[in-house]
């Protein structure tokens, strides 16, 4: 085949390419704004649910999401610092992403892996956790992780960390079908989550990695010893 006549039949493959390149663009740029669209939505309204908890309804086959939100003022500073101590120390000081936990979490991971064992360390913020319960789900490919830390840069730019925070604590999995403070501390100890003092807490602070499991041992062992390191740690903390 001559040069020319080559030149011919390739022109139309790369055109065809860079469109499809454009239009694969087009379709990432557009899912952006939807969710920045959303990002500023929530900034003034509440999510009568989430993806993370849709998600879940999904997997048990629909079974009834527990949910109520309550406004910040209506949640327990206790449970507020519980949170915080154990999820986000860092939560008013950083801008989204603790980097240096990233990399921690990673390195941790990596030895977990060689050694053929299944504990992972997330390293995640409070900020990440939401824009991952919000808009996400718990698949744990690059993508998902790359667009959580999108998103994550949407909530830190257009909200306070005080409205961060109250979507967090309304929208976290506290059990298999749990969400939220309210119906958290309604679930555990029959009271409001205003009521909330700080051994409840910490024990709710407990349950958020792992909250299927860890809820239904909430009088554990693990669950007690751990929230009383976070009782400690509680001492430090101020929320937003």
């Amino acid at each position: 085949m001559s040069g020319l006549a080559q030149s011919i039949t390739q022109h139309p493959i790369r055109t065809s390419l860079k469109w499809s390149l454009l239009a694969l663009l087009g379709l990432v740029l557009a899912y952006q704004i939807f969710l920045f669209s959303h990002v500023l939505l929530y900034r003034f309204i509440n999510p009568s649910s989430t993806a993370f908890m849709r998600a879940q309804a999904a997997e048990l086959d629909n079974k009834t999401i527990q949910y109520i939100w309550v406004d910040y003022e209506n949640i327990s500073a206790s449970l507020k610092k519980a949170v915080i101590a154990s999820e986000d120390s860092g939560f008013k000081q950083h801008s989204g992403v603790e980097w240096l936990a990233i990399r921690h979490a990673f390195m941790f991971n990596l030895k977990q892996w060689r050694k053929g064992k299944e504990r992972m360390r997330g390293g995640s913020t409070i900020s990440q956790q939401l824009a991952k319960n919000l808009f996400l789900s718990e698949n744990r490919s690059y993508w998902r992780k790359a667009q959580e830390l999108v998103i994550t840069y949407m909530l830190e730019w257009t909200m306070p960390k005080k409205r961060i925070l109250e979507l967090y604590l309304n929208t976290a999995q506290f059990g298999e079908t749990v969400f939220g403070a309210e119906a958290a501390s309604q679930f555990y100890f029959k009271k409001s989550s205003k009521q909330l003092n700080n051994h409840e807490a910490s024990r709710l602070a407990v349950l958020l990695p792992n909250p299927r499991y860890y809820g239904q041992h909430i009088k554990g062992a693990y669950v007690s010893g751990r929230a009383s390191i976070i009782r400690q740690r509680m001492r430090q903390v101020s929320p937003p």
